[in-house]
């Protein structure tokens, strides 16, 4: 999971093969005979790039950070969601709230894509 998450944010700054032979072994789920096979190289061969590849979007993130930055903004989030949906709970239980209880609404559906969009 972490290193999908990792080639989201950096694998556009890998080499092309590094890119393809990331993918068939983190996305397609191929293993490294497979992947040597497809692409006529040794087993040795893949797991050399993806050692280097994973070692590249590691000290990308080690300096930039993006992932865990990422990670920290979700997480605020939907603790923010948390506290819109108890909200509406509470304005659901007072009619003479409906204006407020629309805002509340339309906030948590506008905060619910931003979640889905990251």
């Amino acid at each position: 999971m972490r290193m999908s998450l990792l080639f989201d944010f950096y694998g556009p700054l890998l080499t092309e093969r590094q890119q393809e032979v990331y993918e068939m072994y983190f996305h397609d789920d191929l293993s490294l005979g497979e992947i040597g096979e497809q692409l006529g190289v040794s087993r040795q061969a893949v797991y050399d790039i993806l050692r280097r590849s994973a070692a590249i979007v590691e000290e990308y993130e080690e300096k930039l950070a993006l992932a865990a930055k990422h990670g920290e903004r979700t997480a605020k989030l939907e603790q923010l969601m948390a506290v819109l949906e108890k909200l509406e709970a509470l304005y659901q239980q007072r009619e003479e709230l409906a204006e407020e209880r629309e805002l509340l609404c339309r906030a948590r559906q506008q905060l619910q894509e931003i979640i889905s969009e990251s």
